[in-house]
């Protein structure tokens, strides 16, 4: 069986350095940061009193408060990044064919708010089981592709997979695969995340996750510094609408780049530090690769999944150099994670499109914050420290990692045409 090609003909961005696709691409080119304090709850008694949150977002430019109310934020964030997607990708929807439209799409925990708000209520009442009755499907992972495809009448695949932070990657390799199979024209995909809440942040302090820096919240992400301590949390949504190429070019849809190929791997090491070789991340590699049909020395760059953790990302570049070789050193290395936070589940759809728009531009965004040369990191890696930099990019990388090992990577390529 002949597998069908894949496109990339809308994205849609939600993010703590800008409201839309427009805004997070002028963010991600200038280096801004979005860590700042939190401002959802008193961060008093925490270890980390910042987040990367989103600035200026009002759910009710986007949904009257009867409806906002009954949705968790990352259900409103799936909604309005998914909104964004399909505008930009221009399909019409009376015309299209709606049992072959699908939402596949990424959330690594869900509704942890509202799951949250429900058990203190209930922990500070009488007993009485007093729940809300939006409880149940504000809470669950796949209310967010069950919302979008109730909006827009999408009748094809639909359902959410959940692989803690490799989450929306995993969504966008089952969307390729289910429309290179055949079964569908077009797959919403991508992710959502709201974990900036007293649950969120409590539970990765405890677990020693997340930086401290508080007297500098801003430069508190520094992937591949000395100094790095920890990821900050991030919250938000990215969406991209992949298509079929044939269906694409047939109702004349620009085309930001071409999915190439995914792949998929465990570290089985560990239920939350890499292995320290990298061992799991060489195999998601080869993997994709193998699976697009491409060299090592094909790709022009990769986003790194570059959390700003101490083991990750030493792990993760030299997983790089394993796969690379020589070739690592002269491609372009960043981690958009310096600017955005880490938005677990969404993680991997936002930094899917920050590489498919480093195509489009010929920028490839830096990676801020850095400051100190870390001894344990190859020095002839090209990083992408501190500035942006020009790049004639055809073929970029993506890699996304979660929590229990789960790896996943995801390749594009720019079509000349």
């Amino acid at each position: 069986m002949e597998l069908k090609r894949v496109v990339v003909t809308g994205l849609g961005a939600l993010t703590p350095i800008g409201n839309n696709l427009e805004e997070y691409w002028e963010g991600l080119k200038n280096g801004k940061s979005g860590s700042a304090p939190i401002t959802y709850f008193d961060t008093e008694k925490f270890k980390t009193k910042f987040a990367c949150e989103l600035k200026n977002f009002n759910p009710l430019d986007h949904f009257d408060r009867k409806e906002a109310r009954k949705l968790d934020r990352f259900a409103q964030y799936a909604m309005v990044s998914a909104d964004e997607a399909i505008q930009d990708s221009g399909i019409d929807l009376d015309t299209v064919d709606k049992f072959r439209v699908g939402v596949i799409w990424g959330a690594g925990i869900g509704g942890l708010e509202t799951f949250q708000n429900e058990v203190i209520n209930y922990a500070e009442g009488d007993g009485s089981p007093r729940f809300n009755p939006f409880f149940i499907p504000k809470m669950i992972a796949d209310i967010a592709p069950g919302n979008i495809s109730i909006k827009h009448g999408f009748m094809g695949a639909n359902y959410t997979t959940v692989s803690a932070c490799a989450s929306s990657a995993n969504a966008m390799i089952d969307a390729l695969n289910n429309i290179r199979l055949g079964y569908s024209d077009v797959i919403v995909s991508g992710g959502s995340e709201a974990a900036v809440a007293i649950a969120g942040m409590g539970g990765f302090n405890a677990m020693h996750a997340l930086s401290t820096r508080n007297e500098s919240p801003e430069t508190a992400s520094r992937p591949f510094d000395a100094t790095r301590d920890g990821f900050v949390l991030g919250e938000g949504a990215g969406a991209l609408i992949l298509e079929e190429y044939e269906h694409a070019k047939a109702r004349g849809a620009k085309i930001y780049a071409e999915v190439l190929g995914g792949g998929l791997s465990s570290d089985a090491y560990h239920m939350t530090a890499p292995h320290p070789e990298g061992d799991g991340v060489v195999a998601v590699m080869k993997n994709c690769l193998k699976n697009a049909g491409l060299q090592p020395e094909d790709v022009d760059a990769i986003n790194t999944h570059g959390t700003s953790t101490p083991l990750g990302d030493v792990a993760e570049l030299k997983a790089i150099s394993k796969v690379f070789g020589d070739h690592a050193k002269t491609m372009n290395i960043n981690s958009t994670k310096s600017m955005t936070g880490h938005l677990l589940g969404a993680a991997g759809a936002i930094e899917a499109i920050a590489a498919i728009l480093s195509m489009k531009h010929g920028i490839v965004p830096p990676t801020i914050n850095h400051e100190n040369i870390d001894e344990n990191i190859d020095p002839e890696l090209n990083l992408t420290l501190n500035k942006a930099q020009k790049r004639d990019v055809k073929i970029v990388m993506s890699n996304t990692f979660g929590f229990g090992g789960h790896n996943a990577c995801v390749v594009f390529k720019k079509l000349d045409e």
